[in-house]
């Protein structure tokens, strides 16, 4: 796909939005089953069911998902599909590349063995290695543009209001 194709596929996404902002709010929805074996939930994905479990430095034996990796997975994703169609509109051609991520997470606030310990990440940091020809400044562009439309990315940094409930 080239830039005048991608601004010609967003076009009337973007016209309509602009018309009727409503219509840009959506609801996405994931649902997770409590239904497998041992500490598992299986997460019904477009690409079917995934089942997530305890990472191995909290228990599990590493056959299982692990929300940890999945947060991470979710992340390099969105910023790999943004990064191309930012590259697509700047006209950076790219042969290719990766994107890493790694995040530190102290086990032991998880498994309540400090409360000193946060649970959760404490940091994660994103590697690019791309393959293109773009000058420094250009590839500057584009990731400042890729973070800050990434919607994964901008979620961890500024993060929406969570509600918890339960229900029979």
């Amino acid at each position: 796909m080239n830039a005048e194709q991608l601004r010609a596929l967003q076009a009337p996404i973007k016209a309509q939005y602009k018309s009727d902002p409503a219509s840009a709010v959506k609801t996405m929805t994931v649902q997770g089953r409590l239904d497998g074996p041992g500490l598992t939930c299986t997460v019904d994905t477009k690409l079917g069911p995934g089942r997530a479990g305890l990472h191995p430095a909290a228990g599990g034996d590493g056959t299982d998902l692990c929300s940890g990796d999945m947060l991470l997975e979710s992340l390099v994703a969105c910023a790999g599909v943004t990064l191309r169609a930012v590259a697509t509109a700047m006209e950076i051609p790219l042969r290719g590349g990766t994107i890493t991520a790694r995040g530190v997470m102290d086990f032991r606030g998880t498994l309540g063995v400090s409360k000193e310990a946060p649970v959760g990440f404490q940091s994660i940091e994103l590697e690019f290695a791309l393959d293109t020809d773009a000058p420094p400044e250009k590839i500057e562009t584009l990731l400042k543009l890729t973070e800050r439309y990434c919607v994964i990315s901008q979620t961890l940094k500024s993060p929406p209001v969570q509600t918890w409930r339960w229900r029979r």
